[in-house]
């Protein structure tokens, strides 16, 4: 028993692309939390340890060494030093008590850019007093905005959902244009009866992806809380054209919520047309949420 449910474990490890999103997008659940079938490897190996089984403990072995080769590189420091812009993104909760101390925080990582999700009518004006000084120019539409220390136009939002929930601008650094993008998803549920509800936010995400797929400008970043890891195959017409940050120049996986006990990467930074050279997340906020940050050379 304990060498079959390691097998299978490694099986699903390897052939999760094969589960079909047919049945409550079964798929897409698993490779949201697919790093965390590794918790499995220690659990089953008490288990054939306890029952002195040599063909259990080889079968968890394998059951390791899928796991590490899928997983194995994430957990290395690929950071390097260098960066012509960084930037910080934070879905800042629209219940968040303490926007100010929030955006204080923000402010002190240093990023050149900016973005927030989940800004309010209550909470947008706060931001923008606070960080005015630090960032001159910024541009909020609705319930995402984006500040910056270099010059700022163009800003406009975009129709990725029946509100307005992503915009996109032009940041002028010294090296050329940047097109920034901000998002924020449709929120995923789980619904005992029709599973993981992916729908809204499937559609949203290809409708950034026309966006991003037609934008002229060469160099291009994506951040925002995509409602989504990067292995979701539902996200793939958008994460199929960029890069991860994390990915490429992080350490870890970068887990992002919840804030208390992080277990899965909803918010990225995703680029093409500049390299990722560092990427990390920050310190816990008055968000349900954890920014994350990323420094490219442009």
């Amino acid at each position: 028993m304990v060498a079959a449910l390691a097998v299978f474990v490694a099986l699903l490890m390897l052939g999760h692309s094969l589960v079909p999103n047919t049945l409550g997008n079964a798929g897409s659940l698993l490779e949201t939390f697919l790093p965390w079938l590794g918790v499995s490897v220690p659990v089953l190996l008490a288990a054939a340890l306890l029952r002195r089984s040599a063909v259990a403990c080889a079968a968890v072995a394998l059951t390791a060494i899928v796991w590490c080769s899928l997983f194995a590189g994430t957990v290395l420091d690929k950071s390097s030093t260098g960066g012509d812009l960084s930037v910080v993104s934070h879905n800042v909760h629209d219940g968040n008590p303490d926007p100010k101390r929030t955006a204080r925080d923000l402010a002190a990582s240093g990023a050149d850019v900016i973005a927030l999700q989940e800004l309010t009518s209550r909470t947008a004006p706060v931001y923008e007093r606070t960080l005015a000084d630090a960032y001159p120019y910024h541009a909020v539409r609705e319930s995402v905005g984006l500040w910056s220390k270099r010059p700022l136009r163009a800003a406009e939002p975009l129709a990725i959902m029946p509100w307005t929930r992503a915009l996109r601008a032009t940041v002028d650094t010294p090296k050329g244009p940047l097109a920034v993008y901000v998002a924020h998803l449709a929120s995923i549920r789980v619904h005992p009866s029709s599973g993981f509800a992916t729908e809204k936010r499937n559609e949203a995400a290809a409708r950034l992806a026309g966006f991003v797929r037609e934008e002229k400008l060469p160099r291009v970043v994506v951040v925002g809380d995509l409602n989504g890891t990067t292995d979701d195959r539902a996200l793939r017409p958008l994460t199929s054209r960029l890069r991860s940050a994390q990915e490429e120049a992080g350490q870890g996986f970068g887990f992002s919520w919840p804030a208390a006990f992080p277990v899965v990467r909803l918010d990225q930074v995703l680029a093409r047309g500049v390299t990722p050279v560092s990427a990390w997340t920050l310190p816990r906020t008055g968000s349900d949420h954890l920014p994350v940050a990323a420094s490219f050379r442009l």
